[in-house]
């Protein structure tokens, strides 16, 4: 898996006739299916694109105010209670849209339907938010899956981002030192706020200390209460990471 920067790779001196002849027909493969399978919107279904501009300038951005810490929307609230309940080991949540509408449905496509092509244009909508409103951060984190969820999916939905998200914004992708040792029940099965903290509550660890004083970008598809990615905070922390964000693709509202 390619986990180079943009840097990196114009540093490359020469490729090889074998590389050469495999990017080539990697691009000849893309273009026929293509042309036989024309990409469709996955809100309208116009084709031309997954996520076509129409739907792209509707997808449901958040906006302020929300908790500085977790980024949930606050509507009544003053400060977020969640926050106030449980002190969160992350350094801060961010996602830039709600978890609803068109993006909705291009998330469950690209997590469970098997549509891998989707990491582009959904990693596009991340690279625009960091440079709206940068993250300090060194190197790109996806959230891990267990062996088996991973064997069974076939596909890390979140590595995927993260991979196009390093071609896009050049910040390289560490996989391997976060791992996730526990395989407990999804958490769109979990029914409340506590028992997702509960559910994966030790999930994750580190093997090594690489990440050691980095500042991290944690990255996933999906937040609903910011339990999974503070256990990845608190498992790269006990790795000695230095600074730990979460970017989340969508938030649950």
């Amino acid at each position: 898996m390619d986990r180079c920067t943009i840097r990196e790779r114009a540093r490359v001196p020469r490729l090889t006739q074998g590389v050469i002849l495999r990017a080539r027909l990697n691009e000849v493969g893309g273009k026929l299916t293509d042309l036989l399978f024309p990409p469709r919107c996955v809100g309208c279904g116009i084709g031309g694109d997954f996520i076509c501009a129409t739907c792209r300038g509707g997808l449901p951005r958040l906006s302020p105010p929300f908790c500085s810490t977790c980024g949930r929307p606050l509507i009544q609230e003053e400060s977020c209670s969640s926050c106030r309940r449980w002190k969160l080991d992350i350094d801060g949540i961010r996602s830039p849209f709600a978890f609803q509408g068109a993006l909705r449905q291009a998330i469950h496509r690209f997590k469970y339907g098997g549509f891998k092509a989707l990491a582009l244009p959904l990693a596009q909508l991340l690279a625009q938010h960091l440079e709206d409103k940068p993250l300090a951060a060194d190197v790109l984190v996806p959230v891990p899956l267990h062996p088996r969820r991973l064997r069974e999916r076939g596909y890390n939905q979140s590595g995927l981002l993260a991979q196009e998200l390093c071609r896009l914004v050049g910040l390289p992708v560490a996989e391997g030192t976060l791992f996730r040792h526990r395989n407990n029940r999804a958490q769109v099965k979990t029914p409340d706020s506590e028992e997702r903290r509960s559910n994966v509550l030790g999930a994750f660890d580190c093997r090594d200390d690489k990440l050691k004083g980095g500042r991290i970008l944690l990255i996933d598809d999906v937040c609903t209460t910011g339990a999974t990615l503070n256990s990845c905070a608190i498992a790269l922390k006990k790795g000695g990471a230095g600074s730990i964000w979460g970017l989340a693709l969508a938030r649950e509202v």
